[in-house]
């Protein structure tokens, strides 16, 4: 058996689906690390995967640097823990995703039965910033990026 990854998912193997080599506009563009203590995170990523750091933006907030010059990878971040829903603390890696027009992402979220957390926030130079909360409890992000953002 194949690795799913490598699977096609058309209605018929021998019928070509012009759809499946399209990029997918809203992809994970950015991910945060939250941490209790910052600097034993941060030597770990490091020393396990020569991640480069760099502070940024408010206290106790980096910027990861996943790849190289020629492959950057995907913009991350190191982060105080935080509970973005009170009485329960983000573990595990937070996620966000670019999309055209937040929004209207904030209004598919509650139309289709999820919950908007954190509402429109602009991160100036960057963007605009929601946070919501899926049907099944998931926290995740969604960012217009904007570098006119103000």
């Amino acid at each position: 058996m194949r690795p799913i990854a490598t699977m096609r998912c058309s209605s018929s193997p021998a019928t070509p689906n012009p759809k499946e080599d399209q990029k997918v506009a809203n992809d994970i563009r950015h991910f945060a690390i939250n941490a209790d203590d910052l600097a034993r995170a941060r030597r770990f990523y490091e020393g396990v995967f020569g991640w480069k750091f760099e502070s940024w933006g408010p206290p106790n907030f980096f910027l990861i640097k996943t790849g190289t010059e020629k492959e950057p990878g995907i913009q991350g971040a190191l982060q105080g823990r935080r509970e973005l829903i009170p009485g329960k603390p983000m573990i595990g890696y937070e996620c966000s995703i670019a999309v055209d027009d937040v929004d209207q992402v904030a209004a598919a979220v509650r139309a289709n039965g999820g919950r908007v957390i954190m509402e429109r926030t602009t991160i100036v130079t960057v963007g605009h910033l929601i946070f919501f909360e899926d049907t099944e409890g998931n926290v995740a992000g969604a960012m217009q990026y904007d570098p006119k953002a103000e």
